[in-house]
């Protein structure tokens, strides 16, 4: 199951390529099958067991995806897109696309709202399919501790005040009508200008999207002696006046300095769990009051969660100044102080 999880990764992989450089030739079943060294008919049915849609009705739906990205965020005629993304004439375009969001290409740029995507950018998550992630190899990478200061934002998210994990968290969100994990990351995928957003479109970008925990009195005690609530969305500017389309609820973020505790890229197969023992081994052990700090357990502070295996294992905790106390502030490290000065556009 693991190995076949991995090639249908690769599978969305080559898709979303091939729709980029408009070599619709190749997304047919036999050359997809022939990439993977499967027979057409067990590709066929292994995509439609852990995608939930047969193979022809993604790719129609992965084409009006990016299509619809196009529509908000260029200038391009709409008979431009279509033929790019492989429709016969606008009309068709236009009958596809108001099938698949509820509105046609034109209103929609005129007024680009939140809308589920039947796919989204990241479709096959690697903590959903339990690809690996259990083994105990040694990491050669240490963990790097530092401080910054993120300017104020807001956070757009679902919150769960029950879940413990990211699994957890998913498995009691799709319980909730109109809360699963395609719901809402299709939903988040709509919404123009996040933050921390990597184009979307290649493995483990996710739009942007990330886990995080917000202190809250009556969320659960975590293993850190905290009461949470967990949570998953994305960062936006503060001045965003954008829909906030349901379920989802739209919190400010204040500006507040933060200590970040990063592991660099690992394998996810056999490394996965011996750097979450380090990441936790560190956050335990940190010695905050020789900083000068404490962590900010006040009410409605947030710490996020970046989980990128391709580029780190991230914590971002917010901290506040212990009057009295004198401590060493942590300068960033050489590789970190590109990140120092944090910017509301890229990410920390």
């Amino acid at each position: 199951m693991e190995n076949w999880s991995q090639s249908i990764q690769q599978m969305i992989d080559i898709i979303d390529r091939c729709i980029r450089q408009q070599e619709d030739e190749a997304l047919t079943l036999r050359a997809l099958s022939a990439a993977l060294g499967y027979s057409e008919s067990y590709v066929s049915r292994k995509f439609r067991a852990l995608s939930g849609m047969s193979l022809r009705d993604y790719l129609r739906f992965r084409h009006l995806a990016f299509a619809l990205r196009d529509v908000r965020d260029t200038s391009d005629s709409l008979l431009e897109i279509a033929v790019r993304y492989g429709f016969s004439s606008h009309e068709a375009f236009t009958r596809a696309f108001r099938a698949a969001y509820g509105v046609t290409p034109s209103a929609y740029r005129l007024h680009p709202t939140a809308v589920v995507l039947h796919t989204i950018l990241k479709p096959f998550d690697c903590y959903l399919l339990g690809i690996g992630g259990t083994g105990m190899a040694t990491s050669t990478d240490h963990i790097k501790t530092y401080f910054i200061t993120i300017p104020a934002h807001k956070f757009l998210h679902i919150r769960n005040y029950e879940s413990i994990g990211y699994f957890d968290f998913w498995q009691k969100q799709s319980l909730i009508p109109g809360q699963d994990w395609a719901t809402i990351c299709g939903l988040l995928e709509r919404i123009p200008g996040c933050l921390d957003d990597f184009g979307g479109d290649e493995r483990n970008a996710s739009a942007g999207q990330l886990m995080a925990y917000i202190n809250e009195p009556t969320g659960r005690i975590c293993s850190w002696g905290i009461p949470l609530a967990e949570a998953y969305g994305i960062r936006l500017p503060a001045d965003y006046a954008g829909d906030v389309p349901a379920p989802l609820q739209l919190m400010d973020v204040p500006e507040g300095e933060y200590i970040v505790f990063e592991h660099g890229p690992f394998d996810y197969e056999t490394e996965n769990a011996q750097v979450e023992a380090e990441i936790e081994r560190a956050m335990k052990e940190f010695d905050y009051a020789a900083h000068g700090v404490q962590l900010d357990t006040a009410q409605g502070r947030v710490f996020y969660f970046y989980h990128d295996c391709t580029r780190f294992w991230k914590y971002v905790r917010p901290v506040k100044r212990v009057e009295g106390i004198l401590g060493q502030y942590i300068p960033k490290n050489e590789a970190a102080d590109r990140h120092f000065a944090w910017s509301a556009a890229l990410p920390f």
